[in-house]
């Protein structure tokens, strides 16, 4: 009897289990159609709690603090920027103009300003779930590779983004053979993407996210590479592929784990929206992808922390807890060009402290965010987007940048250099403000 009580409990269990699982997987998908049909749904405590919990820019992207937030205590995040700490800024949201007394008729200049003010709201992204597999991100990639110059180029960004529109934007049901299937298809309508997927309602959508994740990685670049039989001997070599980089330099050890959205506590409660990689003091730290710093210096909760924004300015990449002492390459400054696989800095424990330059992070490791921003109110404030780079760090982790010291300068820089387009057409630095040409 007792037996049989023992068994008859587990097959309940194991239904229970499964009922679970199943509600949170048709959960999750409800509300990514809800959120794409511009439905943002509540959580238990309504949207306010998302206004709570995202992220900053210059706080480790571990929670959202608003410029007016404890401003005086903590210090506004301007002064990221430049602007001076303590500086509360403007209230987004106010209008500024009340129309709501009666018996008063606004005169005309009053009038245009109303109606200025009650256009109708931008149309762009505000939210995005990035949680392609690494397997998907590497055979779409490879797709891509092996059908340039052909007559048939595949694009892996559309690859993965009409594969989305099959998952409801879940790739953990991803399967190689539905690249493969996808990709013969298309080969065998001898269609572009857009045609082929005219019919998928959320296409565009995943097209334009997963472009603001992805956009500026693959692509054509020259590269120094060795010359045969003498290394010390290069030569420019014209290339099509990745030319985004692991934030590591090559031959250096690491540890990760997928710590998205874990809680944070140091000054509030909040989440950890960034990659964490364990590693040793001064390892090198590499530029993801090409771009312009857009903010260096000290702040309490990335310690000393980098911020480069992409060319196409949709992506901001920061890196946080740099080293103490000798946290940047000593060439960067707020507006200079970086290309990607430059030395930017070296890993550390900086942070934790309104004191600049202390080591109050326990362990030794580099921080890593990618914001995206598809209209400038995002780029600050409560409207952020913070994705998860865990996969993306896997992926990356392919294209490593060599290393060298300087046993001089005691800095280290790469040792090929690189050359992208869109640096080259950026026209923003003299060629002495460019990372890299000072080694």
């Amino acid at each position: 009897m007792k037996a049989k009580y023992v068994i008859f409990s587990c097959a309940v269990g194991l239904m229970l289990c499964g009922a679970a699982v199943s509600w949170f997987g048709y959960k999750r998908q409800a509300e990514t159609l809800a959120r794409l049909d511009g439905q943002r749904p509540k959580t238990a405590s309504g949207e306010s709690k998302a206004v709570e919990e995202n992220g900053r820019r210059g706080q480790e992207q571990t929670g959202c603090l608003g410029e007016s937030y404890q401003a005086g205590e903590l210090g506004d995040e301007k002064t990221e920027t430049g602007e001076k700490s303590g500086e509360s800024g403007s209230k987004s949201g106010e209008s500024g103009i009340n129309n709501g007394e009666s018996g008063t008729k606004p005169d005309e200049s009053e009038t245009e300003n109303i109606e200025s003010e009650t256009e109708a709201p931008k149309d762009y992204i505000k939210w995005v779930d990035f949680d392609i597999t690494v397997q998907a991100m590497e055979d779409a990639y490879q797709q891509d590779v092996d059908s340039y110059g052909t007559g048939q180029h595949l694009n892996w960004i559309e690859l993965l983004a009409y594969l989305a529109t099959k998952y409801g934007g879940d790739f953990s049901k991803y399967k190689t053979k539905d690249m493969q299937e996808l990709v013969q298809a298309l080969t065998d309508s001898g269609q572009t993407m857009a045609e082929y997927a005219q019919d998928r309602k959320y296409y565009p959508y995943y097209l334009e996210a997963y472009t603001a994740v992805l956009g500026g990685m693959v692509g054509e670049y020259e590269i120094e590479v060795p010359a045969e039989g003498n290394p010390e001997e290069k030569h420019w070599e014209k290339k099509y592929g990745l030319r985004a980089f692991s934030p590591v330099a090559k031959g250096y050890e690491y540890s990760d784990y997928d710590d998205f959205g874990v809680a944070r506590s140091y000054g509030y409660r909040r989440q950890h929206l960034g990659h964490d990689m364990m590693g040793q003091t001064g390892t090198p730290i590499i530029a993801i992808e090409s771009g312009y710093v857009e903010a260096i210096g000290w702040n309490q909760y990335g310690g000393w922390r980098i911020g480069i924004r992409s060319f196409d300015k949709k992506r901001y990449y920061y890196y946080a807890h740099l080293r103490q002492n000798f946290p940047f390459n000593k060439s960067l400054q707020e507006g200079s060009v970086v290309t990607a696989g430059d030395v930017i800095g070296y890993m550390g424990h900086t942070g934790y402290s309104a004191k600049e330059n202390v080591n109050n992070i326990d362990e030794t490791h580099l921080h890593w965010g990618l914001q995206l921003i598809f209209d400038e109110s995002q780029k600050e404030g409560n409207n952020e987007i913070w994705v998860d780079c865990y996969a993306l760090t896997r992926f990356l982790s392919r294209n490593r940048c060599t290393t060298k010291k300087n046993v001089e300068t005691k800095e280290y820089y790469r040792v090929y250099e690189m050359r992208i387009p869109e640096t080259e057409k950026s026209g923003e630095e003299s060629e002495s403000d460019k990372t890299g040409t000072f080694f």
